[in-house]
């Protein structure tokens, strides 16, 4: 009992100091790692130092096991400690190699580390000192044995061939194999012959040893013949591989001829990159093994006389590798605790714990582990300690720690305190939570005012401490007290308990019935106590409304005390349920109000074409949603390839009543994809049409359309061409659409006849030796597809193709009118109908600087005799034929004329054009333009002159370098002044703006002026004159 209480007392202090971080439990910094020592080095410097470091405060204690049992580092003994480090000293290979274990201990508890093996290497030399000979025939196959002297650590075998330092040469044919040390010769040839020496080298101690010399002589009774692959060197059946590491696979045969050695997978995955394949020493690597380098492997050897093979399959582990750790907890006395320890590993690890370094054992019932969980049960503060789950499998442990703290503490309140304010409406139920921190758990009273609570039917404590009141009233309004004891104290904390009305809602539930496009306010209005603050919220189909949101649709208009709210402009799918909820800090309660919402049906359903003929087609469907408006008729529409939409159509009734689900669609085309759908409508309006029905085709019939606007003429010489409008496709009336082209001379009686079975055909050529140019035939074109022939169209005259005019224009004549325009004028051909008409006139033209055949090309209509080339380069040479053309093309040229161009205009603008204002009269003046060498004189100026922007300028020319305007005083002006010469118009002065004359005088130039406005009336002086 005394030692109880002890712990007690230390555990609560524990906890207060682990609440300001002074102690902690043991955690290991270092562990210790398996050693491997050479027995070599016994003789000069005998001891090994496994280490092991630990933090914790109160610093840890340390100890050690040798497989299982406690060390015990005595005066005199061979093991010491430093720190946590463990010194072996005086080392004995009999009896120091084992397992060890470090343990960290401090007041919280004792740790185990991981398992630290120490292992002695050795090599011992061979016990033989002479060997028989080995004697073979030429040809066959000879295995060498090394057998190894007893050893401990890995070997690496390599053999001498006669005397040092010849060393064998691994090959196809000689290979050493590093499991057995043995060597093997495939094939023995005469250069063979000679003594062989195993060496042996211990990787640990590094030390080597010779074997030996094994002679190798031939046999004299022949040559051995060809045979086929045997096997000699082969892996085991099954190779335990660990993830991460190298596996070497052996794989040799004796054969004559020397055989081929290659591996592959049974299952014919195809080996990757990192995989190193060394045929000629039979060694297949796979470094950094995975999961997937699993599987059954087969050595093929092959030679010349057959092949063999053999198969082993590696198998893939893994050690242990912890993915959930248990962590430490502080729980109470009485409380519980829950730890998940889990691990990967091949195979599946298994789970053990322990508590302060020894296997827990889970005698007691409170305690239960499996499967890698550790729960406890009514904690009691023996159950603190140091607790490590080991997972673990064949191939290894791992370890890890956590600290489980009982502790026990008197009864506190500071962070559970009761609710400083409760809240309860008259009637309503209250709950006041107690929640003390206190370890073990103690008793609960409660005071109401200063006198303890007295329990009743409707006020009840309850098992947990909480306080519970049913059916308030307002005489329960007052300070409540939860006092709390254990056998280390007493504490209280202090809430009062406020009663208030209850929140009514004094709107009836109702169903309201509206319009589409209708406005209406939802009502919610209520009673409440006056000290509380209401909230309103709304629902909609049981989902929140957002008044922000929603298109502006909903709108408060209740203020503070009523939660009407307005939704404006009603849809279709505003109908559903509303509900308005009421809360407060006390109390929440709700009411429902049904919207229903009248308006255009909805759209028909199940739109099926029931009989369809070549005109007409019967439709069925089903009504869709009223809402709420009985459907008064039916609208059909259809819509095929060539309509613009959908279009309304003819019906059978031609008005489709409500109650009617069939109608019969008439004047359609034949052959032409139709698809219908339908709308409804009822006193309220037309609704959404239906989906489209499935496309339907109309029957096929004789054409009854022929092509517009026949018409043709033109062509070669000997040709009637005929052209027309193709019939578009919705008028065929069916397939196989095609044309009949009907013609004959003016004056014939009979008619000849050709069919255009293209129903995108529009021209038809007609083309025989005996037609004359230009002569006139009747033509007329008609129609026919599949279901029979159609009617012809009216008939027209055609003439056919004419010649090409005979006569070249003379008296050709060329004018330059400025640098930039040639005027060229000609005599025209007889102008008559006659079978060589003339339409008109072409001219070619080209600089002597280009090729005739790259002229350019200007043509004139009718009997016109001159016209006016323009855009031609100044200063420069042109050379102009003129021919007549018509309708079968151009006739000869006439003789070819050349005419030089006027110099260019002059290229410098008007400068410093200044202006100045004097009796409602403008004077502007501006420096003479001087025209450069390759250009015209200037002649004159054109100053153009207007109100705005876009209005048509007013053109005066003077040939004095100044210009007196009469201007009226409320407009702006905007003008322009361009110089020209006999070469055109030159460049033109930037826009100058004469604001509205302020005053009697102004002046002004145009540096200063950088905006436009309106012209008024000009009137000019007597140096001017004016066109417009």
């Amino acid at each position: 009992m005394m030692l109880l209480w002890k712990l007690l007392v230390l555990q609560s202090l524990m906890g207060c100091l682990a609440e300001s971080s002074v102690l902690q439990s043991p955690v290991f910094t270092k562990q210790p790692g398996s050693i491997v020592y050479p027995v070599e080095t016994l003789e000069k410097n005998r001891e090994v130092v496994f280490s092991c470091e630990a933090q914790g405060s109160p610093p840890p204690i340390y100890r050690w096991k040798l497989n299982g049992t406690e060390i015990s580092p005595k005066s005199g003994s061979h093991y010491s400690l430093s720190g946590g480090n463990l010194r072996i000293s005086h080392l004995n290979k009999d009896h120091d190699a084992g397992t060890y274990q470090c343990l960290a201990s401090n007041s919280f508890g004792t740790i185990v580390s991981r398992e630290a093996s120490l292992t002695f290497a050795y090599l011992e030399n061979f016990k033989t000192h002479r060997r028989s000979s080995v004697s073979v025939r030429e040809g066959q196959g000879v295995v060498l044995l090394c057998g190894p002297p007893p050893h401990s650590g890995d070997l690496v075998f390599s053999w001498i061939f006669n005397e040092y330092p010849t060393y064998v040469n691994q090959d196809t044919r000689r290979f050493i194999s590093q499991e057995t040390g043995n060597l093997y010769i495939a094939k023995v040839e005469s250069s063979d012959v000679g003594n062989y020496t195993c060496v042996v080298t211990n990787t640990v101690t590094k030390t080597r040893v010779q074997g030996p010399p094994t002679p190798l002589v031939l046999r004299s009774d022949g040559v051995m013949g060809e045979y086929e692959p045997k096997i000699e060197v082969q892996f085991p059946e099954v190779v335990h591989v660990a993830k991460g590491s190298t596996v070497k696979l052996e794989c040799f045969a004796l054969g004559n001829p020397v055989p081929s050695i290659n591996w592959r997978r049974v299952d014919s995955v195809p080996f990757p990159r990192k995989v190193d394949m060394r045929k000629a020493s039979g060694v297949l690597e796979i470094p950094y093994f995975q999961q997937e380098d699993a599987g059954t492997y087969e050595c093929v050897a092959e030679n010349s006389r057959g092949m063999n093979t053999v198969k082993g399959k590696l198998s893939f582990y893994a050690p242990p590798h912890l993915i959930e750790k248990p962590q430490d907890v502080q729980k109470l006395i009485d409380d519980s605790v829950v730890w998940e320890c889990k691990a990967t590993g091949k195979p599946k690890p298994s789970y053990r714990w322990m508590k302060n370094g020894e296997n827990l054992e889970s005698a007691e019932e409170r305690i239960q582990v499996g499967n890698g969980a550790l729960s406890i049960s009514r904690l009691t503060l023996s159950d603190t300690g140091m607790y490590q789950c080991v997972a673990g499998n064949k191939h290894g442990e791992v370890y890890s720690n956590a600290e489980l703290r009982v502790i026990a503490v008197a009864p506190d309140f500071s962070h559970s305190q009761l609710r400083s304010q409760t809240l309860v409406k008259v009637g309503g139920d209250v709950l006041i939570e107690c929640k003390p921190k206190m370890s073990p758990w103690g008793v609960i009273s409660w005071r109401k005012g200063s006198e303890p609570l007295r329990e009743s039917n409707r006020v009840s404590i309850l098992d947990n401490g909480n306080l519970r009141i049913w059916n308030v009233t307002k005489s329960d309004a007052s300070l409540y007290t939860c006092v709390a004891r254990n056998q280390f104290g007493v504490a209280s904390s202090t809430g009062s308990v406020t009663v208030k009305e209850p929140t009514i809602i004094t709107t009836l539930p109702s169903t309201l019935d509206v319009t589409v496009g209708e406005s209406v306010v939802l009502p919610c209005q209520v009673s409440h106590d006056p000290s509380l603050e209401l909230k309103f919220t709304w629902f909609f189909n049981e989902q929140l409304i957002h008044f922000a949101g929603h298109g502006g649709f909903f709108e408060k208009v209740g203020g503070h005390s009523a939660g009407d709210i307005m939704v404006r402009n009603i849809q279709l799918r505003h109908a559903g349920k509303y509900t308005c909820a009421v809360q407060t800090k006390v109390d929440s309660i709700s009411i429902a109000v049904d919207l229903v919402v009248r308006g255009p049906p909805g759209p028909p359903t199940s739109i099926h074409v029931e009989e369809i003929t070549d005109t007409t087609a019967s439709l069925s469907w089903r009504p869709g949603p009223d809402n709420h408006s009985p459907i008064t008729a039916y609208t059909i529409q259809a819509r095929t390839p060539f309509s613009l939409g959908w279009q309304a159509v003819t019906t059978v009734p031609e008005v489709v009543g409500g109650h009617r689900l069939t109608a019969t669609v008439i004047d359609l085309s034949p052959w032409v994809e139709y698809e219908f759908r339908v709308l409804a409508s009822n006193t309220i309006g037309t609704g959404e049409p239906s989906k489209p029905s499935k496309q339907a085709r109309t029957k096929g019939t004789s054409p009854k359309v022929t092509p517009a606007n026949v018409s043709g003429g033109g062509g070669s010489r000997s040709e009637l061409v005929i052209t027309w409008e193709p019939v578009p496709e919705e008028l065929q009336n069916g397939p196989g659409f095609g044309y009949v082209v009907a013609f004959r001379p003016h004056g014939a009686t009979g008619w000849m006849q050709a069919a255009v079975p293209s129903p995108e055909a529009s021209r038809y050529v007609f083309k025989n030796e005996s037609i004359q140019p230009f002569s006139p035939f009747h033509v007329k074109v008609g129609v026919y597809n599949n279901e029979g022939e159609g009617p012809f169209g009216p008939v027209t005259t055609i003439y056919s193709a004419e010649e090409e005019p005979g006569r070249a224009p003379t008296r050709i004549r060329a004018k330059s009118l400025s640098a930039s325009e040639i005027e060229v004028l000609w005599k025209a051909l007889p102008w008559n109908a006659s079978k060589k008409r003339v339409l008109g006139y072409e001219l070619r033209y080209w600089s002597r600087s280009e090729r005739e055949d790259t002229a350019s090309v200007q043509r004139t209509v009718g009997n016109q005799t001159s016209t006016i080339i323009r855009g031609v380069k100044g200063s420069t040479t042109y050379y102009i034929s003129v021919r007549a053309y018509n309708t079968a093309g151009t006739g000869p040229p006439s003789s070819t004329v050349n005419i030089t161009t006027k110099k260019p205009p002059p290229s410098q603008p008007p400068v410093k054009v200044m202006w100045n204002t004097s009796n409602s009269k403008i004077i502007l003046n501006w420096e003479q333009v001087k025209a450069l060498e390759n250009e015209s004189e200037v002649t004159g100026y054109k100053v153009l002159y207007k109100k705005n922007r876009h209005s048509r300028p007013n053109v005066m020319e003077t040939n004095t370098t100044s210009v007196e305007l009469a201007l009226p005083t409320d407009e702006d002006y905007i003008i322009q002044i361009k110089p020209f010469g006999e070469g055109g118009e030159g460049s033109s002065s930037r826009q100058i703006t004469i604001p509205r004359i302020p005053g009697p005088n102004a002046v002004g130039s145009a540096s200063k002026v950088s905006t436009l406005s309106a012209l008024s009336t000009i009137a000019l002086s007597f140096t001017a004159r004016t066109s417009l």
